[in-house]
């Protein structure tokens, strides 16, 4: 008989990932947890063959019915939905699969911005989740912690290129010449996967996951080459991007002057990564798959600029 993991997030980007991927590996039952069971992607899942369980992480009962009977739970927050009540969603999860007795749960988290900078930079959305960590843990709870990098989707959503009126392309962000870790966000779930597959070789752990980990302006060459337009990659300083003022505009400059000052590098996690799901997909593979968003958004963009 099948053991069954509940999902958190499912009808989300890094949940959606994990459940697909778990319920076309077949090793386990899939249950998810979600506001709306009538929703689309709700039913999307209950026709791959995954069980529905509504309710949310504001509601504990329905937290632990969800939990019941279940082998492993895999767990994700979201900060850009709820802020500062990230933490209390996470405590209620942690407590629920603490009170369970959940054999393995995979948990999404990241590293501690105000903690690494010894208090110089403040990251909400990193620093609630390395809380959260630590209170799992406090709790001695069987578990394997992710910290998944950058999304290679942030191109096409938060931070798309620009074109200028020489026809050239820009983004920017203050990442500087430091290398980002990023991902794609379908391959999450290949290496979640995974660490559900081997318990005992990853319970107590923390997994990074990442499919490329180059510079800015090496972004920027990848999709200059497949796009085959002139895209540049512009370094603008934490403290000019803090004031562009739109919501979020500090907590973004903060977090990448975070990367750029203390993460230099995460070749050892995507050694890692690519070892655990060999699939993963580099920028340039990512990009080349993608082509035709990109192309969508660009001529968008150029439309836009001619009106």
């Amino acid at each position: 008989m099948k053991q069954t993991i509940l999902v958190i997030g499912a009808t989300g980007a890094q949940g959606g990932s994990v459940a697909r991927h778990l319920i076309q590996q077949g090793k386990f039952n899939v249950r998810i947890l979600t506001r709306n069971a009538k929703s689309d992607k709700a039913l999307q899942f209950k026709y791959l063959g995954a069980e529905i369980a509504e309710g949310d992480l504001n509601n504990m009962a329905s937290v632990s019915n969800a939990i019941t009977g279940c082998y492993g739970v895999f767990g994700v927050t979201n900060f850009w939905e709820h802020f500062d009540g990230e933490f209390q969603h996470g405590k209620n999860l942690i407590d629920a699969v603490h009170k369970a007795g959940i054999e393995h749960f995979v948990f999404s988290t990241l590293p501690s911005a105000i903690g690494i900078s010894g208090g110089k930079l403040s990251v909400p959305h990193l620093d609630i989740k390395a809380e959260l960590e630590a209170y799992s843990k406090s709790l001695n709870i069987p578990a394997t912690y992710i910290h998944v990098a950058f999304y290679y989707e942030n191109f096409l959503s938060f931070f798309p290129p620009k074109r200028l009126e020489d026809n050239t392309w820009h983004f920017g962000f203050p990442q500087g010449d430091t290398p980002l870790a990023a991902v794609s966000i379908e391959d999450c779930g290949g290496i979640i996967s995974e660490i559900f597959n081997n318990p005992q070789q990853f319970i107590g752990k923390r997994v990074g996951i990442v499919g490329d980990d180059v510079t800015c302006y090496e972004y920027a060459a990848t999709m200059s080459e497949v796009l085959g337009k002139k895209i540049i990659y512009d370094y603008i300083p934490q403290q000019l991007y803090a004031s562009f003022g739109f919501p979020g505009a500090e907590e973004l400059a903060n977090m990448f002057e975070f990367n750029r000052t203390y993460i230099n590098g995460r070749n050892a996690d995507l050694e890692e990564s690519r070892n655990l799901y060999p699939q993963i997909n580099s920028f340039k593979q990512w990009i080349t798959a993608n082509r035709n968003k990109f192309e969508a958004l660009l001529t968008i963009e150029k439309e836009t600029l001619i009106n």
